[in-house]
């Protein structure tokens, strides 16, 4: 059995519809995806639908944006409520902050790249997360950039000038808000030091005392020493190893199936759903 518990749609920053992303996981071999947009559970329907006419098993599931201090956090919530208010409260403010910020990322960036607003809010579509992403493409759009990943590498990382922080929860108060909606949560991509800043050992450690269940191990963003660490890590607080591709089309290289998850982390994860 082969299990991918991340990828996204163009609901957030993926290129496909939800239902063309359950395909394509079908084309690859897979028997069991999830669909984790960011801060949306828009695309649960459709992708749910045609993974039942696939005949592939569907996981629900959120890649929730948070926080430690400045410390930007990604974690993953397998099947919670889509109707419970406090999570979806929070999805909804962290949405709202992700258009005030991408406007004021374009307005720093229209300074020395031609950019408006309109092209960003193209490149978005109907998707239900505006972000980084589409900013990208807007700006390859606009021949200032080769591909997504170029602009990502030269203007849009987390250290750039150009670059805007956004509210999101505190990672904590994040994960119990997960539990309490029922959810399962796993860190994501937690040692992807290429990204930014990542959290030290006692955050994972106080993280698992809150209710975190899993840490994303196998992953691209993981070096081999950050895959080793990780391991261990997840081996002393009793926390679940997963692997997955965080596929996004044709946005970044991440191939559906490149990493994957243990048919007994998978079955881990379902035992703990509320």
């Amino acid at each position: 059995m082969r299990i991918d518990l991340h990828t996204h749609s163009n609901v957030s920053d993926g290129t496909g519809r939800p239902a063309q992303v359950m395909r394509e996981a079908a084309a690859a071999g897979l028997d069991v995806v999830a669909l984790t947009d960011h801060d949306s559970v828009d695309g649960w329907e459709e992708a749910s639908a045609e993974a039942a006419r696939l005949g592939l098993a569907f996981v629900p599931g959120i890649e929730v944006s948070a926080r430690d201090g400045w410390v930007s956090i990604h974690m993953l919530a397998y099947w919670p409520r889509p109707d419970d208010a406090p999570l979806a409260g929070i999805l909804a403010l962290t949405r709202d902050a992700r258009i005030g910020r991408a406007q004021e990322m374009v307005e720093r960036i229209a300074v020395e790249f031609p950019l408006e607003w309109e092209d960003v809010v193209a490149q978005a579509g109907s998707a239900s997360t505006v972000g980084r992403p589409h900013i990208a493409d807007a700006l390859v759009e606009r021949g200032h950039f080769a591909t997504r990943t170029e602009v990502f590498d030269e203007i849009l990382h987390n250290g750039s000038r150009f670059y805007v922080h956004h509210h999101a929860p505190e990672v904590h108060d994040a994960v119990r808000a997960i539990r309490a909606a029922g959810g399962v949560p796993v860190f994501a991509h937690p040692g992807a030091h290429a990204r930014g800043r990542v959290v030290p050992d006692s955050v994972i450690a106080s993280l698992a005392e809150a209710g975190l269940a899993g840490l994303e191990v196998d992953h691209r963003d993981h070096d081999p020493t950050q895959v080793e660490r990780l391991a261990a890590l997840a081996d002393r607080y009793g926390l679940i190893r997963t692997g997955s591709s965080d596929y996004h089309g044709t946005g970044k290289l991440n191939m559906l199936g490149e990493r994957t998850t243990s048919v007994e982390s998978y079955e881990a994860l379902l035992a703990q759903r509320g």
